[in-house]
């Protein structure tokens, strides 16, 4: 089917927005998401269940894929919409509310040798949103955080994220360290990344598979985690600079992850 053919196709039912008026907040239980790489990876991957897709028309036009039939759409225009997602968010015309997606363990996505992204207490949505877009873009296995200490699944999170929360199995655990425990026990050598320690990345790599562990700006990694770790590593950054983002180091390791055969 043609591209044109296929944007046609999403336009599906729609009737006027219920109410006309949104409340800013996803009906108890789901998701809400906004924009239109994140809307449209969600349409597509099978493992989520959607409720309802509020969209303008120009967004339904932005969409590259066919609905399934009897979608449930309804038209509004870009307040309506507006209400429907935190405040200034860019919801492109686009706001899809959904089921989270279905809990995922470790022993189920890990057993390829790729990557592995563990992230101690990193809670800001934005980082988690794009770590999960780099971890995408490498083809990253997983990421890891723990439950209590990262932001919940959400718009802020898919927006960042560029389609990828859908892409990328985000696994959540009670037990960091325990988590660690297993990687190491399916075979992955455990890099800490820190600015505290004189070994490079690059000298820190092994030739199997690699789990990098980031910690929170400011405070790092807890001490419980870096003794999970089998080795501890920087980045070799400029003195200009005290330290990346964490979202900026993730993209770093990966890239240097992908690239340390060549």
């Amino acid at each position: 089917m043609a591209k044109g053919e296929r944007k046609r196709a999403m336009r599906g039912r729609a009737g006027r927005m219920q109410g006309g008026r949104g409340s800013g907040r996803g009906t108890a239980g789901y998701v809400r998401l906004w924009g239109r790489h994140a809307v449209e990876a969600a349409l597509l991957n099978p493992a989520r269940q959607h409720r309802k897709l509020w969209a303008t028309r120009d967004g339904i036009d932005s969409l590259d894929g066919e609905l399934p039939p009897d979608f449930p759409v309804e038209y509004a225009d870009v307040t309506d919409l507006a209400r429907l997602v935190a405040k200034d968010a860019p919801h492109q015309g686009l706001v899809l509310e959904c089921e989270p997606l279905p809990d995922q363990h470790i022993e189920d996505v890990v057993d390829d040798g790729r990557p592995v992204v563990v992230l101690d207490q990193v809670t800001d949505p934005h980082n988690v949103g794009a770590i999960l877009r780099s971890a995408a873009a490498f083809d990253a296995a997983a990421i890891v955080t723990q439950d209590r200490h990262a932001p919940p699944e959400s718009g802020v999170v898919a927006k960042s994220a560029s389609g990828a929360l859908e892409r990328v199995p985000w696994i959540r655990v009670v037990n960091l360290a325990r988590a660690l425990d297993t990687l190491a026990e399916r075979g992955y050598w455990r890099i800490g990344l820190t600015g505290h320690t004189e070994t490079t990345l690059a000298e820190a790599l092994p030739e199997g598979p690699v789990a990098l562990v980031l910690g929170a700006e400011g405070e790092g990694m807890r001490h419980n985690i870096e003794q999970h770790c089998d080795a501890l590593a920087r980045l070799p950054i400029s003195n200009a600079i005290e330290s990346l983002n964490v979202s900026n180091a993730a993209a770093i390791a990966l890239y240097a992850v992908s690239t340390r055969s060549e």
